[in-house]
């Protein structure tokens, strides 16, 4: 069975090769979040910075290589929003000595763990017309669930 990504970027091969057009590539670009506070951060021109020219068209996979950090899209016009999204998860995954077996890291590592599942680490976006084709409201947002995570690290994949 292929990984979510594999079979997407050999869709988008197939759908290139039954239209005429050649497949390009597929580019990787392994980058470093700096250490954030605990939270959800928008980091949409970030991201946008660190990709550099874009093809025309193709997709765009964003993968964090952490288990106590999260990847994903939401609305990026009222802060507001992260803040009802921490208190949300802080419900469904709270912090606690007696609720978790797993507290080696401290009381924040379980939840961490927890969220994380529940968010993700990898979102794919299409490219259209050489941009990320984000909608009007949408953001890119890196959720930190430890209170100390350090510095969290990203694969960027552009299947063009």
């Amino acid at each position: 069975m292929y990984p979510p990504l594999a079979l997407a970027c050999n869709i988008l091969v197939n759908i290139r090769v039954i239209s005429g057009k050649k497949p390009d590539m597929i580019q990787q670009k392994f980058i470093k979040l700096p250490e954030m506070a605990r939270g959800i951060h928008l980091i949409t021109s970030y991201i946008e910075a660190q990709l550099g020219k874009l093809p025309n068209e193709g997709l765009l996979n964003i993968f964090l290589q952490h288990t106590s950090a999260a990847i994903t899209l939401n609305e990026n016009a009222d802060p507001l929003v992260r803040k009802d999204l921490n208190l949300v998860l802080d419900k469904l995954a709270p912090e606690g000595r007696t609720a978790y077996l797993h507290d080696m890291e401290g009381l924040d590592d379980m939840p961490a763990h927890a969220k994380s599942s529940l968010v993700g680490q990898s979102i794919t976006i299409p490219i259209a017309n050489g941009r990320i084709a984000l909608g009007m409201w949408q953001g890119i947002y890196f959720c930190e669930f430890r209170n100390y995570g350090g510095p969290r690290n990203l694969v960027l994949t552009i299947c063009s």
